[in-house]
């Protein structure tokens, strides 16, 4: 893998800062991109990572930035994570902040956009051509919780715009595929072993797993070969209340 380049967002913290070590360990060059520079420091530190600048990925322009930058350091793109989120309070839907609102769907919805057509147009016009992009979708972009409107909207949303790169893909070797995670021990979940509310009105706490097992799935979706896809997978908690939920 050390010719294959790839790029993780919103690798500072939880599911991509994981990821991308477990890339880099795997022998990809990778490049990390993250608001936070200071983070972004810790992580180039601690691990072998080829590339990273700090980037706001709602920003166009900053975005074109860091593909700058990264194309000219690494000279080509063969995998995208696109990972970087955000949630917001929970609210019923008629007290939502239009404010969290905005937040929410810049961050989740035009931010993997912006990051997946810069991409796109990197694996389009490179020689060799093509490479895959696997966005971050969540259990939520098939099933919403209660009181998370925007981020269930958000997530629904991933999985057209992950449809979209896979049709237009076909015609320049470009895979798109997405992975949806049910309640992986990070710092965004802890709350989830303390109870989170349920449809039915209950708070129940949910069980949650390692990150490790996110991590393998990622790699094993980036590892085929550009004529096989993984158009969706999910990787969850066995016992979570996600089938059946509402």
């Amino acid at each position: 893998m050390s010719d294959r380049v790839a790029l993780v967002t919103g690798a500072t913290s939880g599911i991509g800062r994981a990821t991308a070590i477990g890339l880099a360990a795997a022998g990809y060059r990778v490049a990390a991109l993250g608001r936070r520079d200071d983070a972004l420091q810790s992580l180039v530190s601690d691990h072998p990572i080829a590339f990273a600048q700090a980037c706001d990925v709602t920003d166009r322009a900053d975005v074109a930035r860091y593909f700058a930058g990264m194309q000219k350091a690494l000279g080509r793109l063969d995998l995208v994570f696109n990972n970087a989120g955000r949630s917001a309070p929970t609210a019923n839907f008629g007290d939502i902040d239009p404010g969290d609102w905005d937040g929410v769907i810049d961050v989740n919805l035009t931010g993997a956009f912006n990051i997946a057509h810069a991409a796109f147009r990197a694996m389009r016009d490179q020689n060799p051509q093509g490479g895959r992009i696997i966005n971050n979708g969540s259990i939520s972009a098939r099933v919403p919780r209660p009181h998370a409107a925007a981020y269930a909207v958000s997530k629904h949303a991933i999985t057209g715009l992950t449809k979209a790169i896979s049709l237009d893909g076909r015609a320049y070797s470009i895979a798109c595929g997405q992975i949806d995670i049910g309640n992986v021990a990070t710092d965004m979940t802890a709350a989830m072993t303390g109870g989170v509310l349920q449809p039915d009105g209950r708070t129940m706490p949910e069980p949650t797993f390692e990150l490790r097992h996110v991590v393998d799935a990622v790699l094993y979706m980036a590892g085929l070969p550009l004529e096989a896809n993984v158009q969706f997978m999910t990787v969850m908690a066995t016992n979570m209340p996600f089938i059946g939920r509402g």
